[in-house]
């Protein structure tokens, strides 16, 4: 059977959780034993997300192949059983790559490369070829409906209807329908409007999905219905949530999910919802909490970690406990004192160190990781935490005093963090070489890699087995030439790569829990099966606070 597919587009503003709700209604058909696919279409001209900075796009989110992409694809992930891949992610710069390397090949027979039909094409050829074989294929369309970037995407998916056959395309539009206080009124004219501005190109949206912070009352749905040619049962209220584990319990009890197997003509039973019902349960009514500290420098915009709060809201959900998360800004720390340092970490019951890039408040992180270590606070260290972790050590438990990672300090004497110039991809079919002066897309060790675990570890105990396989991302790796000096001073490497000696995780004995890996475990974890590191840690941070209150 081929699939059906359902787009999903966006109007009046950014942000009003397009990904979410794909990621809502793919759990709830997954929920009627239908099997589905997700894919992003991206308007920006970047060829990924992997060179831009976390405060322009968020977090970059990686499969196992080894793709950088959007941050949504995370919440498919999260949401769905969805297998994702290169292939779930394509932006501008993507499509107009490959439309160039046709033409420049002549595979266009020396005619006149334009974006209809051009474009449009590939755009299709795309979509058509990043679902895979499932029942139905979820396709976001990024940006706002009225971008001049999204208008290729939009001329696709029109086209993709008379293609295919009505029977098997639906538009789901989503738009906001604001509560304006002063007024006391909700005010239909930004959907009204968006909608026009989508109907203008073609495309009347079988379905329309209304962001307000309330339920849209009958009425409100009728004037919608009738300036918006819909019918009035085919608008739904899309409500905030206390948590973002509601939406496909709030969306179903909308109609949500009846509605779009009824117009796909698509027969199941009810959805069994009792995993999402048991998760917000123990998320609303938990038995205990613990704060965790994150220490970063991209604290101001919370989206730069959303995989990795989400994971931590997964270890929470393991040990039925709420995850409080402060957020700690890492170039504050660097102006304190110990007295300082000390004062303003006090009551937090464990402390994560994410990864990220430059030598911004590098020196807080590390002033934080001692802190944790020589206190035995659970420490938590992901790829530039885990490299800062063997920093830290090494300048303070192994006297290599200024001991540094050559990213941050070329000249340091001690690079107990290098820069490896050489390695296999993830699925070991290629050599990837790189130097100082190698163009940054695309470059790191990216993708799932495989790890093999030392008995009596934290890692061991956690994962219950001595072989993994994780995602990476990152270009730094620890140096294997100071590996005999750290672990003669009391560092453990409990975690290589299988097939090389990289070091993938390191320990120490002694400890509550201290542990730092080069992989991004919050990439796989799922509020159904929460990752075990995000789960030992968070258990080992509530004994900890447990044990100090």
């Amino acid at each position: 059977m081929k699939p059906k597919f359902i787009f999903v587009t966006g109007g009046v503003i950014s942000s009003l959780g397009k990904g979410l709700a794909a990621s809502a209604l793919g759990a709830l058909l997954e929920a009627r034993n239908l099997t589905i696919g997700i894919q992003k279409l991206d308007p920006y001209l970047n060829v990924d997300p992997g060179t831009m900075s976390p405060f322009q796009h968020g977090e970059v989110f990686v499969t196992d192949d080894g793709a950088e992409t959007d941050l949504d694809l995370g919440h498919y992930e999260r949401f769905t059983n969805a297998v994702l891949s290169k292939k779930s992610n394509y932006t501008t710069g993507k499509i107009y790559d490959a439309v160039l390397a046709k033409e420049r090949r002549g595979d266009y027979l020396g005619g006149t490369v334009q974006v209809i039909p051009h474009i449009t094409d590939e755009i299709k050829a795309c979509i058509r070829g990043g679902t895979g074989n499932v029942d139905v294929a979820l396709v976001e369309i990024g940006g706002t409906v009225g971008d001049i970037e999204s208008q290729p995407f939009l001329e696709a998916i029109r086209q993709f209807r008379y293609d295919i056959g009505p029977e098997n395309v639906l538009y789901i539009h989503l738009t906001l329908v604001p509560y304006i206080k002063t007024a006391g009124e909700l005010k239909t004219k930004p959907t009204q409007h968006s909608v026009k501005e989508l109907r203008s190109i073609g495309i009347q949206p079988d379905i329309i999905l209304c962001r307000s912070d309330r339920p849209l009352p009958l009425e409100i749905k009728k004037k919608i219905s009738l300036f918006c040619n819909i019918p009035p049962e085919a608008v739904f209220t899309a409500q905030d949530v206390d948590s973002i584990y509601e939406v496909p319990l709030s969306l179903h009890r909308e109609g949500l999910d009846d509605k779009v197997v009824e117009l796909l003509n698509i027969w199941t039973g009810a959805p069994r919802l009792d995993t999402w019902q048991q998760i917000v349960r123990k998320i609303k009514d938990p038995e205990s909490e613990v704060t965790i500290g994150i220490v970063g420098k991209y604290t101001a915009l919370t989206e730069s970690y959303k995989s990795l709060n989400e994971a931590l809201v997964h270890g929470g959900i393991a040990n039925n406990t709420r995850v409080k998360l402060e957020y700690i800004d890492s170039e504050q720390l660097e102006k304190m004192d110990e007295e300082q340092l000390a004062a303003h970490l006090a009551g937090i019951d464990g402390i994560l160190v994410p990864g990220g890039f430059g030598n911004r408040g590098i020196e807080g992180k590390i002033k934080a990781i001692a802190y944790a270590r020589s206190q035995r606070v659970p420490l938590f260290g992901i790829c530039l935490g885990m490299q800062l972790m063997v920093v830290e050590f090494a300048r303070h438990c192994a006297g290599l005093e200024r001991a540094n990672s050559a990213e941050f300090d070329p000249e340091t004497p001690y690079p107990v963090i290098y820069l490896m110039k050489e390695w296999t991809s993830h699925d070991g079919t290629r050599t990837i070489t790189q130097d100082e002066n190698t163009p940054k897309g695309g470059t790191m060790r990216l993708g799932a890699h495989p790890c093999r675990l030392q008995p009596d570890s934290f890692a061991y105990r956690a994962y219950g087995t001595g072989e993994i396989s994780e995602r990476h991302r990152h270009r730094y790796e620890f140096n294997n030439q100071f590996r005999d000096r750290l672990t003669a001073s009391g560092l453990q490497v409990t975690g290589t790569h299988a097939d090389r000696q990289l070091v993938e995780i390191v320990e120490i004995k002694d400890h509550p829990w201290y542990l730092g890996c080069q992989f991004h475990p919050e990439f796989t974890s799922k509020p159904m099966k929460p990752h075990p590191l995000f789960v030992e840690f968070i258990k080992a941070s509530l004994a900890h606070g447990r044990r100090d209150g």
